[in-house]
């Protein structure tokens, strides 16, 4: 069981550099400037889901603990990694979490450096709650410990 273990995590690492390496990406292709993506919140699933017509190309996970919004992890088709489909999808889902008025704990690396890139979204990490993805490094806060988030925590690692 440890080899899967370590397979899934050593592939989730590399999921994760190769989106936070499309995130400098800054022009659009012709073809991507055509693209009409939509990104949709699958409640049900817990994630939010970016796709081009019928098919899904990415994805945000996302739990709900202590009235925030926990970011776990991005996926994005490797067919569309170097196509800003991550910077499209991470925007739109922090635009939609700003409107509802809550704060966001970060897991995800990805969201992390996004948010490290575009300082204008800052302001939606929780600050007792920062998350191990957080950019900026966030100090935690006097009494910020959370067992159901270091539960989420544990398990993604």
């Amino acid at each position: 069981m440890t080899i899967k273990l370590e397979a899934e995590a050593s592939a989730r690492e590399e999921n994760n550099a190769a989106l936070i390496a499309a995130l400098g990406e800054r022009s659009l292709s012709e073809v991507e400037s055509s693209w009409n993506l939509d990104v949709l919140n699958d409640a049900e699933h817990g994630r939010w889901v970016a796709s081009l017509g019928p098919e899904a190309i990415a994805e945000l996970s996302y739990r709900f603990v202590g009235g925030r919004v926990v970011l776990l992890t991005t996926w994005v088709d490797p067919a569309y990694r170097k196509n800003r489909v991550a910077t499209e999808l991470v925007s739109r889902v922090l635009d939609e979490i700003r409107e509802s008025g809550k704060k966001i704990t970060i897991i995800c690396p990805v969201v992390g450096e996004f948010i490290a890139r575009n300082p204008g979204y800052a302001d939606l990490i929780d600050k007792v709650h920062p998350g191990a993805g957080a950019y900026p490094k966030h100090e935690r806060a006097e009494g910020g410990h959370d067992t159901e988030l270091t539960a989420i925590e544990h398990d993604l690692a």
